[in-house]
């Protein structure tokens, strides 16, 4: 009772919070692929 521990809090990192820092270079390319992508369709189908 006369040493009291400290109360440290352990918790897993979140996996929001890993990706939010890659998210600004993450959706630019997948925009691009992706109008790419839909672009080819409409030459391929035209």
């Amino acid at each position: 009772m006369s040493h009291p521990t400290p109360h440290v809090e352990t918790h897993e990192p979140d996996p929001v919070e890993a990706v939010v820092h890659v998210m600004p270079i993450v959706l630019p390319l997948v925009g691009a692929v992706l109008m790419f992508l839909l672009a080819f369709i409409a030459v391929t189908m035209a």
